[in-house]
């Protein structure tokens, strides 16, 4: 009977592992095929204050969609943190991924991350890529790279940015890009749940960095000629950034960051200022112990949040709507929330925040990135392992 056993149970881990892996290679196979455009798109109804919101589904079986880019004629480009770059039509027919994406480490929060057209894709088809970049000894880092957008592939692919040193560990990669009007790029990055990186200028976690559209550092960046410091650094002292974006009204740039359990954040960067992570929070550990760094709400010499959530939504993309004298959603800045699974709507005054919304959440999707398109309406990316695309039509008004 031993010797049956002993004979048997190795075969049947044997079995097992090929039945593992037929089934993996089976599933990268089928996420190599593209989707047909669907037959028919669910729509849904939801309430917002200014009267119902008809919610388009435009397509749906994304594996985890973290970002997506609204291109001239109507189509997207979508990431899948997985690392495959998707085009999806406006009929909602999702491509085979896009070759030439670079290499993505894929693991807890890592993955390919967003995705932005740069400011002259009419003429250049260039877009900018960030993600999870491996590194040496299981070790990671994020990265943003450019390259020429092809109908099924990449070309011209350069790598422009890369976080160092690489540290080990799955999470708080960040990561969102955005344009200035003075050919500058915007990258934002997560600490890798090393906390006081963030306030060590030789390290490049938990900073925002401005760089030059190729990937060269601008002379007048805050730190420039320090010798204790990364020359690529704007602001510093963030915990994770996956929000950015700048307002067309001013040309103000906003991000937004998780804070650990409470303390969600918005801050209008400013260069050289220190946003106080971990020595200032409004959140706790997960724990539900206080933050071992932390020395209160704020501290001189510290920047305190501009606007703060003490209950966590999880946020993670941001848009602004403006420019729709008509709309009762105009000067609004909107926010995914994924812990909270529903749409932030913040009303605002100038740069004050007066009033906030949370939509969609009778609809029960964590939802990952928004963006706006030139003529009012609102795409959504739901964070899921069957993850959708979105159209919302604002309300009418009352």
């Amino acid at each position: 009977m031993t010797t049956a056993l002993t004979r048997t149970i190795p075969a049947l881990v044997l079995l097992l592992g090929l039945s593992a892996c037929q089934r993996g290679g089976q599933a990268e196979a089928a996420a190599a095929q593209p989707v047909p455009a669907p037959a028919q798109r669910a729509s849904h109804e939801v309430p917002s204050e200014a009267g119902p919101v008809r919610v388009h589904e435009i397509a749906s079986g994304l594996d985890h969609p973290w970002s997506v880019a609204l291109l001239p004629d109507g189509a997207f480009l979508v990431t899948e943190r997985p690392g495959r770059l998707r085009r999806v039509g406006a009929d909602g027919a999702i491509s085979a991924p896009i070759a030439g994406v670079p290499a993505v480490w894929a693991k807890g929060q890592g993955g390919l991350l967003d995705v932005v057209l740069a400011p002259d894709f009419a003429a250049s088809k260039r877009i900018y890529l960030s993600y999870a970049e491996p590194g040496p000894d299981g070790s990671a880092g994020t990265a943003v790279a450019s390259a020429t957008l092809g109908d099924a592939a990449l070309s011209d692919v350069k790598v422009i940015y890369q976080q160092q040193p690489k540290l080990v560990g799955p999470n708080h990669f960040g990561s969102r890009l955005a344009f200035d009007k003075n050919g500058h790029i915007f990258i934002t990055q997560g600490e890798r749940q090393q906390r006081m990186a963030s306030q060590e200028l030789d390290k490049l976690q938990g900073k925002l960095v401005r760089l030059n559209l190729d990937g060269s550092v601008p002379a007048d960046n805050p730190f420039v000629g320090r010798k204790d410091a990364r020359p690529e650094i704007w602001s510093y002292g963030h915990r994770n950034m996956q929000s950015l974006a700048v307002d067309p009204r001013t040309g103000t740039l906003w991000e937004a960051e998780h804070g650990p359990r409470g303390g969600d954040e918005i801050n209008l960067p400013q260069p050289g200022k220190n946003y106080g992570w971990p020595l200032i929070t409004n959140g706790i550990d997960y724990s539900g112990l206080k933050i071992a760094e932390a020395q209160g709400k704020e501290k001189p010499g510290l920047e305190s949040p501009y606007h703060v959530w003490e209950v966590s939504p999880a946020l993670s993309g941001m848009a602004f709507y403006t420019g729709h004298a008509g709309s009762p959603w105009n000067d609004s800045l909107f926010l995914g929330a994924l812990a909270d699974g529903s749409l932030i709507r913040l009303t605002l005054d100038g740069d004050k925040v007066v009033k906030e919304e949370r939509l969609l959440r009778s609809l029960g999707w964590r939802i990952r990135d928004v963006r706006v398109s030139g003529d009012g309406k609102v795409f959504v990316l739901t964070d899921e392992d069957q993850g959708k695309l979105l159209r919302l039509d604002p309300p009418a008004g009352k």
